[in-house]
C-alpha cells in the first residue's frame, strides 16, 4: 500500500462527500457508511456549534488520584502476582491445553456484509480487541477478522492520508462512489484496500507449549477451534497467557526463576525502536505505525527522552466528527487528549508512559505490562537534558467537553472530545521527559514468551520474520482473497 497520492489529483479530489453523515469523520474522501436516511444530516451539528454554551470539564474540579511521587513509587514497585488459581497448582503448565485459558463469551461476530461503521461502534463499544468475521450470522466459524489496525489503515484512507497503487484505484474509487451515495461499505468490500496476515488457529486440544511456541514467534493472538472443526470456542492473547503465567508462576518452576534475572542479563528486547517526536502531527504517527505494521509506538522529545505512547487502540478517539483536528495537531496533544479521556473514564488521572531499565527484572517488567495491559515496555536509560522547558513538569491535559450527539448516529465510547485544535504543551516540557529517560529499546510479549519457549526448550520461529511479513502486509495495496475462504484467511499452526 503505497503512502504516495497518485500524480492525477483530480481522481481523489472529488472523493470528499459535503453531505457526509459518518460519525467517523466529517470530510473523508470515504464514508464510514451505515445506511442512515439523508434526512439526519439537518441534526449534525458543525465542529464549532458544539462548543458553544457547554459545561465545563469534569476533570477541574477533581483532585489528583496519584501525585508524582506516588506514581514514581508505582513504577519503581509495580503490583506483585495475582493470588495463583487453585487449579492449576501443582500441574506442569506445559500439561495445560489452550481451551482451559479462553471464554467463549469472550467472542464478537460480525458478518462479511455489516458495515464498516457499524462494526468500529461494535469494536469500541464492547472493549473486545477484535472481531471475528464470519460467512453469516448463523456461522460458528471465523473467516477473517477485523480489529484497530484494520481500523487505523481504514481511517487513513477514508481521511486521503493513504492511497492505494494504480492498479488498485478503481476499488477505491468504486467505494468512495458507494461512500458519497450514502451506500453502506460492507466489511468485505472495505478490506480490499489493505492485506492482512491471515490468523493462527489451534484445536483445543493442545497444550500451552505450542501457545508459548507460537507467540514467541511473534503471533499477536491465537483463534482457538474445536479439534477437527472450524468452530471457533475462543481466542487466547499474548497478554491474556503471560498474565496466567505471571500469577501462576510459583506452581511452573522453569518459568519461575527466570522472574528475578535483569532484562539486560537475560538478552530480551530489541534497540530498533519505531517512535515519532511529540511536534510531529498525529497522522504521521498513524502513517508510521500502518506502514511498519506496528500496534505502538514510542513518543520522544528532542533529546529521545520517551514522553507518550500511541497505540492503535487510541484510534477510538477519532471516530467522531469533532475530532478531526487531531490528525492535523501534534502526538503530545493526542497524548494529553489520551490522558485526559481515560481519566474522565476511570476517574482518576493517567500517567503518559510506564518504562523499564535495563536493569529492571524481569519479574518488574512484566508485572508492569500486566498491571498497565501494554503489549511493550520502553526502555529507557538515565535522561538527557531537555533543551526547552521548565524543570518541574508542566504539562496540563486537553481540557475536554461532551458534545452534542445527534439521536441518529450511533456512538461509540468515549463520550468527551477535544475541543482546542491547539498544541497544548511542547513534546520537551511533558513530564515523562524528566521521569523516564531517553529511549534505547522495547521489550514486548512476544520477546518475553520468545525467552520462555527457549527456555523450556522449544523452537519458536525468529519473530523478526514474522515483524517484516507484517510490516510486507502492511505496506501492500491489497488483500489477496483473505476473506474468500476459512483456509486462506487462517492458519493451524498445531501443523507446523
Amino acid at each position: 500500500m503505497s503512502g504516495d497520492p497518485p500524480k492525477n489529483g483530480s481522481s481523489t479530489a472529488s472523493l470528499s462527500s459535503e453531505t457526509s453523515r459518518s460519525p467517523i469523520l466529517r470530510t473523508p474522501s470515504l464514508r464510514l457508511g451505515h445506511g442512515t436516511s439523508t434526512s439526519n444530516a439537518s441534526h449534525r451539528q458543525s465542529f464549532s456549534d458544539q462548543l458553544r454554551g457547554l459545561p465545563p470539564s469534569p476533570r477541574a474540579s477533581r483532585n489528583l488520584s496519584f501525585s508524582q511521587a506516588q506514581m514514581q513509587e508505582l513504577l519503581n514497585n509495580p503490583p506483585t502476582a495475582g493470588t495463583a488459581d487453585p487449579a492449576f497448582a501443582g500441574r506442569d503448565w506445559r500439561t495445560i491445553t489452550v481451551d482451559e485459558l479462553v471464554n467463549q463469551d469472550d467472542l464478537r461476530f460480525v458478518e462479511l456484509d455489516t458495515g464498516v461503521e457499524a462494526a468500529t461502534n461494535l469494536l469500541t463499544d464492547s472493549g473486545a480487541p477484535v472481531l471475528l468475521i464470519r460467512s453469516s450470522p448463523t456461522a460458528d466459524s471465523a473467516i477473517g477478522t477485523f480489529d484497530y489496525g484494520d481500523l487505523t489503515q481504514y481511517l487513513l484512507f477514508a481521511t486521503g492520508q493513504l492511497y492505494p497503487d494504480e492498479d488498485h484505484l478503481s476499488i477505491f474509487q468504486e467505494l468512495a462512489k458507494k461512500a458519497q451515495q450514502g451506500q453502506t461499505i460492507p466489511l468485505h468490500d472495505a478490506q480490499r484496500l489493505g492485506r492482512k496476515v491471515p490468523f493462527s488457529t489451534l484445536p483445543h486440544t493442545v497444550n500451552l507449549t505450542k501457545a508459548v511456541e507460537t507467540f514467541g514467534g511473534g503471533v499477536h493472538r491465537i483463534v482457538v477451534v474445536r479439534e477437527g472443526t472450524d468452530k471457533v470456542i475462543g481466542i487466547l492473547s499474548q497478554l491474556r497467557l503471560v498474565k496466567f503465567l505471571w500469577e501462576n508462576g510459583r506452581s511452573f518452576p522453569s518459568i519461575n526463576e527466570l522472574y528475578p534475572q535483569y532484562i539486560k542479563d537475560l538478552g530480551i528486547g530489541s534497540q530498533q525502536v519505531i517512535s515519532i517526536n511529540g511536534d510531529k502531527p498525529l497522522k504521521e504517527a498513524l502513517k508510521r505505525m500502518n506502514s511498519e505494521g506496528v500496534t505502538s509506538l514510542a513518543v520522544v522529545d528532542n533529546q529521545y527522552n520517551v514522553v507518550g505512547n500511541i497505540s492503535d487502540t487510541d484510534v477510538k478517539l477519532l471516530t467522531k466528527v469533532s475530532s478531526a483536528p487531531l490528525l492535523e495537531n501534534s502526538c503530545i496533544h493526542f497524548v494529553s487528549v489520551i490522558l485526559s479521556t481515560r481519566g474522565m473514564n476511570d476517574g482518576k488521572d493517567s500517567f503518559p508512559v510506564f518504562h523499564v531499565s535495563p536493569y529492571s527484572t524481569l519479574a518488574h517488567t512484566v508485572a508492569k505490562l500486566v498491571a498497565t495491559k501494554a503489549h511493550r515496555m520502553w526502555v529507557v536509560d538515565s535522561p538527557s537534558p531537555s533543551s526547552s522547558g521548565p524543570p518541574t513538569p508542566a504539562a496540563q491535559p486537553a481540557v475536554l467537553h461532551p458534545p452534542h450527539h445527534s439521536s441518529s448516529l450511533p456512538q461509540a465510547s468515549p463520550p468527551f472530545f477535544p475541543v482546542s485544535s491547539s498544541p497544548s504543551v511542547s513534546a520537551s516540557a511533558l513530564p515523562g521527559a524528566y521521569m523516564s529517560g531517553r529511549l534505547s529499546g522495547v521489550v514486548s510479549l512476544t520477546d518475553i514468551l520468545n525467552l520462555f519457549a527457549r527456555a523450556s526448550g522449544l523452537h519458536p520461529t525468529d519473530p523478526n520474520e514474522t515483524r517484516r511479513q507484517r510490516r510486507r502486509s502492511s505496506s501492500s495495496s491489497m488483500v489477496r482473497g483473505s476473506l474468500d475462504s476459512a483456509r486462506s484467511s487462517s492458519v493451524d499452526v498445531s501443523r507446523r
